[in-house]
């Protein structure tokens, strides 16, 4: 009566594997301790001289590791350099400010401003993935159109 079928696997099995691997949780080290924090709850982090800065939305920890590091390490949940001393997480990312400058001001949730600096700034395009509008953030490079 019922017919036996074979789920494809193979194609669910990349997704699936993406989607645990980003629900995971991370180990941050910090005051003797070892702690377990969702990816999500990481609003930003900065520099504090040889130290990082790790906000999130029930406090902050403080770890003796590169800014570096810490951005390659957060790449893969969603967290962006903007700045030499700021990683954020786009999740908490509400508005982008242009200044008369040309200068760019990303603003999360909470009211903090973090600067975007000159060499960061393309990575803007990260924080998402569709732009309404014209052509993404004032001051980035238009390609030339052909005559």
């Amino acid at each position: 009566m019922f017919e036996k079928t074979e789920m494809q696997t193979p194609e669910l099995l990349p997704q699936i594997e993406e989607m645990l691997a980003k629900r995971s949780r991370i180990a941050i080290k910090a005051r003797g301790r070892i702690l377990f924090v969702d990816p999500t709850d990481i609003v930003s982090v900065q520099a504090k001289g040889n130290y990082v800065s790790v906000r999130r939305t029930g406090g902050t920890e403080l770890l003796r590791e590169s800014m570096a590091v810490v951005a390659e390490k957060l790449r893969s949940y969603g967290f962006v350099r903007i700045h030499r001393s700021v990683i954020i997480n786009t999740l908490f990312v509400e508005e982008i400010v242009n200044l008369s400058s040309g200068d760019n001001v990303v603003r999360i949730k909470g009211g903090l401003e973090f600067p975007v600096s000159r060499t960061y700034k393309e990575n803007l395009r990260a924080i998402t993935p569709l732009w309404i509008g014209t052509n993404g953030f004032r001051g980035e490079q238009r390609a030339a159109i052909p005559r």
